[in-house]
């Protein structure tokens, strides 16, 4: 992760802006006076520096929670703080200069807004879930120019070295996400989508429930495909391979395709790797057979107008609310100048949404942006106007 190992973190007169980087606020854990977060903005991206200062060391990087897929906005906005506050840098792993020409010429980037407020329908959609090295992508949207291909990855070196391919081979029908595969599907529109590729997934031996292979993920991929559109996962891994064919296998009415070691137009470098190492490969294609109705979410993520005082408010650190379906927790508050912010996680229990609330006598507002519009996010939305409402 991009950072900087600094002598001592230090405050600047907010707001301002410098080359093209505007910073906001400063928001300090009420826990932790060690953590302070920046708000940014680069461009298109809003997001948080984060400052940690410990007794070994003091650091200057991204918040985890909000960092954006451009690495080169992220190295920006940290030299960019460095110079205004006059920061003494020890250590650094932050590259300055130029944006990669090929990076600067490509618009296959997309934020969870333009999906969410505007779904592209004109073609058929595929999708990949985790795309890696991107091969297995770059080589579809190539072979397929009358389809438009979303790859959806959170490591951000992946993404910026599938955006570079994407201008050098100039497609036009494959477009970028860096977000919760398993909370973009709740958004696609029903019946678009021809196929659904999840390759050599994390296998979370350890963390079941953060795999990609869920019955709520199934449920939703059955409703984006059409009719005889196909949800295809090729796995390495036994215990995935064994733990998915049960999921899949509990539905009531399902078909399913087995294949073992079956050989496909293009692997992944971790796929000849394991190949070497005589690894089985395993793949299981699950067949959609309906057409599902449509995809029909009411309700938005407006504020009531809220009663608690700041010492209420910074009394929900640790907080949790749950529901039948849900919960909200709450898990760190922060002071501001005017007010206070909460970091939250929010919705269903195996697929929530992590993001902040800024909360001050003018307005109420999630940052950096409005959270997916999903019945479960709606729902939480709900359940947090009532906590804060007393």
């Amino acid at each position: 992760m991009p950072h900087l190992h600094i002598e001592e973190f230090k405050t600047i007169e907010l707001p301002v802006s410098q080359d093209n980087v505007s910073f906001g606020f400063i928001a300090t854990n009420n826990t932790n006076e060690n953590e302070k977060l920046i708000s940014v903005k680069v461009d298109e991206d809003e997001f948080f520096l984060l400052a940690k200062s410990d007794e070994s060391r003091n650091l200057l990087k991204t918040d985890k929670l909000t960092r954006p897929a451009s690495i080169y906005n992220v190295h920006k906005a940290l030299m960019t703080y460095a110079k205004l506050a006059d920061l003494n840098i020890i250590a650094s792993n932050v590259l300055e200069g130029a944006k990669n020409v090929h990076l600067e010429e490509v618009t296959a980037l997309k934020s969870i807004n333009y999906f969410a407020s505007n779904f592209p329908t004109d073609k058929e959609v595929r999708i990949e879930v985790g795309f890696g090295s991107g091969r297995h992508l770059l080589h579809q949207a190539a072979n397929n120019p009358d389809i438009l291909f979303i790859g959806i990855e959170i490591h951000r070196p992946s993404i910026e070295q599938v955006l570079k391919q994407v201008s050098i081979q100039n497609l036009n029908n494959l477009l970028v996400l860096d977000y919760d595969a398993r909370l973009f599907m709740e958004l696609v529109p029903s019946n678009i989508v021809g196929k659904i590729y999840v390759h050599f997934p994390v296998p979370w031996d350890k963390k079941p429930h953060r795999r990609v292979i869920s019955t709520s993920f199934i449920e939703e991929s059955r409703r984006v495909l059409k009719v005889n559109g196909t949800l295809e996962l090729r796995t390495d891994s036994e215990n995935y391979y064994a733990y998915s064919y049960e999921t899949f296998i509990a539905f009531n009415k399902t078909i399913l395709h087995i294949n073992k070691n079956k050989e496909i137009a293009v692997s992944s470098k971790y796929e000849d790797r394991w190949k070497k190492m005589e690894k089985n490969i395993y793949d299981v294609t699950m067949i959609n057979e309906e057409e599902s109705d449509n995809l029909l979410i009411e309700g938005d993520f407006s504020f009531s107008p809220y009663n608690f005082t700041d010492e209420k408010l910074l009394a929900l650190h640790g907080v949790t609310k749950k529901w039948e379906s849900g919960f909200i927790h709450f898990e760190r508050v922060y002071k501001t100048d005017d007010g206070v912010m909460l970091r939250i996680s929010m919705g269903s229990f195996d697929r929530p949404e992590h993001l902040y609330v800024v909360l001050n006598k003018k307005s109420f507002s999630y940052y950096p942006s409005l959270p997916l519009k999903s019945k479960s996010n709606l729902l939480a939305h709900k359940y947090l106007n009532e906590v804060l409402n007393g």
